[in-house]
This record gives C-alpha cells, structure tokens and sequence, in this order.
C-alpha cells in the first residue's frame, strides 16, 4: 500500500513536466523536475524494482510508476526533438556565418551524457562601478580564459525589479569566461526604492565603467552583448533598444517581459505571484494612473530598423512571464526585419536554466553561445 502511495505521489510530481505549475512552491518543484529529471526518473524505478516481489496493488503500482517514469523522461525526449532542427533553424536566422562556434561545426545542442558533466568555475573579481549613488553598485567580472582583448557579456540578473544580486545563476558566467568571453555580471538599483528607468541608467554606467578599465580587463570595446533574465530582461532590451550602445552588438532575453501594458492587462495566477504589484513597485503606480509609464517600460515599443539582433529563450510552461511576452517580441521584430530567434522550449518553467547541464539548460547555452560568437565576430 506504502509502495502505491508513493508511486501515485510521484506520478503526479512528474504531471510538472508537462502541464504548468498551478501554485508557487509548485513552480521551484517543477524545475527540479524538468532539468534534473535524472533524479526522478531513479527514484521511481527504485520504488518499481523494490516491489518485484510483491503481489498486492502490484499492477496499479506498476501503471503509476511506468507512467510517471514516461512522463519525467519526456523533457530529454523533447529536448533531443528541438536539438535536432536547432542548428539549422538558427543558421536560417542567421546566415552561414552562424554554422560554427570559434570554427568548430561539430557541437552538439543536448546530449543525456552532459547531464552528468561537472559545472565550469571561473574565479572572478568584484569592482565598484558607480560610487555616485547612495548604494554604491557592483559588478562581478569573469575573465576570459582566452589570451588578448575578448568581447565582454553583460549579464541582468532577474528577482522581479526588487531582488537577486550579482551572484544569481552564475553557471552560465563560468561557461562563457570558459570558451573566450569575458562576463560582467551587474548589480543594479531595484524597486520599490528605486523606479524605472533607473535600472536601464546603471546599465549605461556599466560601459562606461568597462570602456574605461578595457585595457587592464582585456575587454575588446566594439563587443559587448547585453543578457537578462526575467526583469533583468526587460532592463537588458530596453537598455538596448532605447539607448543602444555603438558598440553593443546584441542582447539576449531569458524569459523577460516585452510588454508591460499588456503584461499588466493579463496578470499572473495571484497562488504564483501578483505580478501587477510587482508592475506598480517598478514603475510607480497602476496602469490606469500612468498609462505612458507602462508604454515606457515595454522594449517592444522601441523595436525599430536599427534594433540590435536578438535572441530570444522562453519555456512554454512558464507561470510567471507568460511565453506570449516573447511571441509578441518575435514578431514585431520579424515586422522590422531584425536578426533574431526564438528558441521556444516545451517543457520548461520559468527559471530553467537554473541547471546548465539539465535539459533547459544545454539548449540554451548552446544557443547562447552561438548567438555571441556570431554577432562578434
């Protein structure tokens, strides 16, 4: 009886893996689930191995397990399903200067071997780039390994424009100083203290801090890519197409909101989060007292001939940006005929990458790093 219960239990955690979260806690559930499904996937079969021997609610035992064991695979199956189109699907986007990384071709978008691979670590340091505010603001810079001046990611970190810090998924950080490239992950002002555009400001401040210090950070200035996730996403495209740098030569957007008014208009489940007070904490008040606020804040509005290319990374799953942020934002940029891609994950929630190696997470470091490589090129 203990054996059936557990099973059912577990059939219906690995209902995560397919259909979206329906509470908060259930949401930092279903990413465990969906990028270490390895875990699952033993447990269960422990529990079906384990009752071999026993007769008793054998069969309904057995249906549950097989059935949640399929269900806690199907995020590797369908990461297998989008890797096998990935390439080519990006070397339309992008042309043929995007078929290699660095000059291989070889690279593979997922591999079930990866999910095993130990996490790179990369040392980095911590500099003060702006003294002038009452909070002075940091940023954590990972050097690239490789010898002479390399293109610098700046790297947005998420926490709904109140929270997180530099230090947030630093994975990806270590990854990209691994192959070439230096990082700078930032921090920056945050609500309700502080009200957009505050936070796209810092970011001008962080090149300037970068331009400035290039020589002793071997940073080459005509490369720098902005990256976000989430809220910081949203600061990293309006940044980049309100005030785009000369040098800055892309941005990429890991789940961001693209549209704050229709994001207002079409809130998040209140047992997830109340995205509107998050929305009125950052931009100063409700939609219907400051309308052009919100116009504002949507990097959407600003997509024109001249935006940067894009790329784009958004689950299907996710419950607290809702993937339509990042159709909208495809399309208006297909409208302007702008560089870009959308990698759409089926399976994934919001925060997925939180394992580089899961399969969220191969998917969209690989896409990252071949985005980078060719818009620096």
């Amino acid at each position: 009886m203990i054996r059936l219960i557990l099973l059912v239990l577990f059939f219906l955690i690995s209902l995560l893996a397919v259909f979206k979260a329906p509470a908060y806690y259930l949401w930092l559930l279903a990413i465990a689930v969906t990028e270490f499904p390895l875990i699952f996937v033993t447990i269960v079969a422990i529990f079906l191995v384990a009752g071999i021997w026993l007769h008793k609610y054998q069969m309904a035992s057995n249906i549950f397990g097989i059935l949640a064991l399929l269900l806690f695979l199907s995020p590797i199956v369908k990461s297998y399903v989008v890797a096998s189109t990935l390439k080519q699907n990006f070397v339309a986007a992008f042309g043929a200067e995007s078929a290699s990384i660095n000059g291989d071709s070889t690279q593979k978008p997922f591999s079930i071997f990866k999910l095993f691979k130990k996490k790179p670590i990369v040392e980095y340091k911590t500099f003060t780039y702006n003294t002038d505010k009452n909070t002075p603001l940091s940023l954590d810079f990972y050097p690239a390994i490789t010898d002479g001046k390399r293109p610098c990611i700046i790297v947005v970190h998420g926490g709904s424009w109140s929270s997180g810090n530099s230090k947030q998924l630093p994975e990806l950080n270590s990854y990209l100083a691994s192959v070439g490239y230096n990082v700078a992950a930032i921090n920056y002002r945050m609500a309700p203290q502080y009200k957009t555009p505050a936070p796209v400001e810092d970011i001008h401040e962080v090149f300037t801090y970068l331009k400035k210090h290039a020589n002793e950070l071997q940073i080459d200035t005509n490369n720098f890519v902005l990256l976000g996730r989430s809220a910081g996403a949203q600061i990293a495209l309006l940044a980049a197409y309100t005030h785009p740098e000369p040098s800055l030569k892309g941005v990429v957007d890991f789940y961001g909101p693209a549209d704050m008014v229709w994001g207002y208009s079409v809130p998040s489940s209140p047992l997830i989060m109340d995205s509107r007070l998050v929305m009125r904490n950052y931009i100063g008040g409700a939609y219907d007292n400051m309308p052009q606020k919100y116009v504002d804040s949507s990097p959407i509005e600003f997509v024109n001939k001249q935006t940067v290319p894009t790329l784009i990374i958004h689950g299907d799953n996710d419950v607290l940006v809702s993937p339509i942020h990042s159709q909208k934002l495809n399309e208006k940029l297909q409208q302007n005929n702008i560089k870009h891609y959308l990698l759409k994950l089926p399976w994934a929630t919001h925060g997925f990458d939180y394992n580089i190696n899961g399969p969220g997470g191969q998917l969209s470091t690989y896409i990252v790093e071949r985005f980078i490589n060719t818009v620096t090129q």
